[in-house]
């Protein structure tokens, strides 16, 4: 029923986040989406497309800039020969290593092995964030020196043999890129607090600190190398990204309009066609038994953000959700004589964690669903990962749900 509406629809757009990728076949999940609106024509015209929500408002640029372990800034493959002396030129380097790197839970996996011996982490809390949160902690731990550039003293923080104090959004200037693709620039609105300074800066200080020739630290003349650099950025200048509504890429040159919509005339494979992607059906690595008869999700809360590095430290939003829970199904609840507001215990094969229960509809039987903003969540979740794009699969692992005893204290949402 749910095709035949989108088949028939003279315009539809498929809108997907983290409920479609965070699976070991999340790379599947959008092929067979991509397949959906190729199949049906909603590509290529307004209101119309395949549009995937990111996690955070800047997602999208990092990616762009090359913030991905396989690509150089604007896509370009760090296996092309060709990409990799035009950017060592650029940047004054004889070479660029020739391997793609590693992602987050591989890094981790590293780190384990002996094989990365320094990490230096900005922005992120792995002790959170990551999946299997005690393999993480054994991965830092087994580090020689760590790193950590945060606006908060985080836990991952906490472990760092040198912690360096950034600036947040509003303290520092520079451009957002939306899922869009439009890319807004914003002024520095307030000075950093204490030691706080902007993130290039620190960079920049840093590399002229270990002998490295001084880089550009000023967000505009970092702007106008990157228009040097990728093509798609040729025309997003400071001036046109400070306007109403910024500019949108690609975007040729400086005075070219940005094109809003991909592949009016044609895509962008050789002979201008599209492809489709057949995938088949793929269990997930773990699913139901007698040990673990339930599947857990993980997932956001409308009042905290992410980790709740930021959010648990508001107060407002800590008076709308003070403590951490599960949703449960009524007759999941039912069969176990859990009551709502009870104290319950999650077990995983990785580990166990202690909250309180919400029976409610907005699950289904079968599925029992944890923020995952309160600390501790993430010892449950499985670091099974997607083949093609390392992401692991935070939406499905097995569980039991039982009782908790006297003992076990439930999880606040706060530092």
């Amino acid at each position: 029923s749910a095709a035949r509406t989108l088949g028939r629809a003279a315009k539809a757009c498929i809108v997907y986040c983290m409920g479609i990728t965070q699976h070991t076949v999340g790379s599947d999940n959008v092929a067979a989406c991509a397949n959906l609106v190729l199949l049906t024509g909603n590509i290529g015209r307004p209101g119309a497309g395949l549009l995937p929500l990111r996690g955070q408002n800047n997602v999208q640029g990092a990616c762009d800039m090359g913030a991905l372990p396989h690509v150089l800034p604007g896509y370009e493959p760090v296996v092309d020969t060709a990409s990799r002396h035009r950017y060592a030129q650029a940047w004054q380097s004889k070479d660029l290593p020739a391997d793609p790197g590693l992602t987050v839970v591989e890094m981790m996996n590293a780190a384990v092995n002996g094989k990365i011996r320094t990490m230096w982490i900005m922005g992120e809390d792995p002790l959170n964030s990551d999946p299997n949160t005690n393999h993480v902690h054994a991965a830092l731990n087994a580090l020689d020196f760590l790193v950590v550039q945060d606006i908060f003293l985080t836990e991952t923080a906490r472990m760092a043999d040198l912690v360096l104090p950034a600036a947040a959004w509003a303290e520092k200037s520079g451009t957002f890129t939306s899922t869009e693709r439009r890319v807004q620039w914003f002024d520095q609105a307030v000075s950093p607090p204490g030691e706080a300074m902007a993130d290039l800066w620190i960079i920049s200080e840093v590399g002229r600190r270990l002998g490295l020739n001084p880089r550009k630290t000023d967000a505009a003349l970092i702007l106008s190398e990157i228009n040097d650099a990728i093509p798609a950025y040729r025309g997003v200048t400071r001036k046109r990204a400070a306007e109403p509504g910024g500019v949108v890429w690609p975007c040729p040159g400086p005075e070219r309009p940005g094109a809003s919509i991909l592949y009016q005339d044609r895509f962008s494979s050789p002979d201008g066609k599209g492809r489709f992607h057949p995938v088949r059906y793929r269990p997930p690595p773990e699913t139901e038994s007698e040990l673990y008869p339930l599947l857990l999700s993980t997932g956001r809360l409308a009042v905290h953000y992410n980790t709740g590095s930021m959010s648990r430290r508001t107060e407002s939003l800590q008076a709308r959700s003070p403590v951490s829970h599960i949703e449960m199904h009524p007759e999941d609840a039912g069969s176990l004589s859990i009551n709502s507001g009870e104290r319950v215990k999650i077990v995983t094969a990785r580990g166990e964690f202690t909250t309180r229960a919400k029976i409610t509809n907005t699950v289904k039987r079968g599925i029992v669903f944890l923020p995952f903003h309160s600390r501790g969540v993430n010892r449950l979740t499985s670091d099974a990962l997607d083949s093609e794009s390392k992401i692991p699969g935070y939406k499905i692992s097995s569980c039991r749900v039982e009782k908790a005893s006297a003992n076990e204290k439930t999880r606040l949402c706060r530092f």
